[in-house]
């Protein structure tokens, strides 16, 4: 053949070797397969040894820790410790058991690791806490529930964002609580912006201090209140506090106050969950809080904040009584048309409380006659009795009655 159809043929075909270097080549290959051959076989007896250990384990755990186990031909009985227990995680841990001034990692000062943990570290509290005195109880707990011990009803009204109308529904709460006979009080802990003394026709007013400690000041014979609005010289005055100092007045609050007895305490607390939240939930955990009413909009970025809010009341364990809808809707009192000023683009507060599984209460209405009733400090009731938030903040109270009293 020609020297084309020689190269092209040896391309399909490895080159002739000499025999004896053919039978050296052949040993090779047979000694790499055989080699290939032993691994295979030692994989597979390790994987069954393995199996066989693995299930000799399990069969041990349920028979109470120990086990036979055969290894070459012996049989060895093994005893399987059993597992020490999981560290409770530091998103488990309540919130009211972790020092405000504590880092994330806190253990809580309830566990056993309190002070002892990697994650106590640095932090101010380690020394009382490995020594145990962190366990203890705070006397002002037990002070709290000897003051309100003839208060029959202990409510809190949240807000996850500023500027829903929290405090506007308190108020109005609070005048629809003692329009029904029902001795109520109302206690303003928005440290930094007591606005109840307005809402209720109590600017200027003074607190008195007696034997028995601090006076609320009445509105009328049904309905008390106390903020620190009253004791302020000038009401245009900044109240620049940390949390330590604004835990003190609200234990103050607590443990000072002579509400004496009452159907409805009210609670009005500052937006989000901060300092005081923590210290309202701290001091009131012996004395029967019946939960939180939380105020929203109907809108999605007022929602989004009440989600956490929810979220927080079950953290703390601190039941939700249920969701308000504020300025939910505008009637044109001309032509009765319904404006949605804040566009419910979610589904609103209603279609959220079934989806977070807390109760709804109800939609007040978007009226100016609110904004009059508060800034004249009276109830919106007497300004226009048959409105459709009237009848909707009374339906509101109704529901909370019911669904506290059952």
């Amino acid at each position: 053949s020609s020297d084309f159809d020689k190269r092209v043929l040896s391309r399909g075909r490895p080159p002739l070797r000499e025999p004896a270097e053919a039978a050296a080549a052949t040993a090779a290959t047979m000694d790499r397969s055989s080699s290939a051959s032993s691994f295979a076989l030692g994989t597979m007896a390790g994987a069954l040894s393995v199996g066989a250990l693995v299930l000799a384990l399990e069969r041990s755990r349920r028979s109470g820790g120990k086990s036979k186990v055969t290894t070459n031909g012996a049989v060895t009985t093994m005893a399987i410790p059993e597992p020490a227990p999981e560290a409770t995680s530091p998103s488990n841990v309540p919130l009211q058991d972790k020092p405000e001034n504590a880092p994330e990692s806190c253990p809580g000062v309830s566990s056993e690791q309190a002070g002892k943990a990697a994650g106590c570290a640095g932090c101010p509290n380690q020394k009382l806490c490995a020594s145990g005195e962190a366990k203890k109880p705070d006397p002002a707990v037990a002070d709290v529930k000897a003051r309100l011990k003839d208060v029959k009803r202990k409510i809190l009204v949240l807000s996850g964002k500023g500027g829903v109308g929290k405090s506007t529904v308190s108020a109005q709460l609070s005048f629809g609580f003692a329009a029904r006979s029902m001795d109520a009080g109302l206690l303003d802990v928005d440290i930094c912006g007591p606005s109840v003394p307005r809402m209720l026709g109590l600017v200027g007013q003074d607190v008195h201090q007696s034997s028995d400690g601090w006076s609320p000041v009445y509105v009328d014979d049904k309905l008390s209140v106390m903020s620190i609005g009253f004791m302020l010289p000038n009401q245009d005055d900044a109240i620049i506090w940390r949390g330590p100092r604004k835990n003190g007045l609200i234990k103050q609050f607590l443990t000072d106050v002579n509400w004496g007895p009452l159907e409805a305490l009210i609670i009005d607390t500052p937006p989000g969950t901060s300092d005081e939240h923590l210290s309202i939930v701290t001091y009131l955990q012996d004395s029967s809080i019946d939960g939180a009413v939380i105020v929203t909009t109907p809108q999605e970025v007022s929602l989004m904040d009440v989600r956490k809010e929810i979220n927080f009341c079950k953290k703390v364990n601190m039941p939700v009584i249920g969701v308000i809808e504020n300025m939910s809707g505008y009637v044109c009192p001309k032509c009765n048309h319904e404006e949605h000023i804040f566009s419910p683009s979610t589904g609103g507060a209603e279609e959220m409380c079934a989806k977070m599984e807390v109760p709804f209460l109800g939609r007040i209405p978007l009226d100016s006659k609110v904004a009059s009733a508060g800034d004249a400090g009276v109830p919106l009731s007497q300004l226009d009795p048959d409105s459709k938030v009237a009848q909707a903040i009374d339906a509101v109270i109704g529901k909370i009655l019911k669904r506290i009293d059952g």
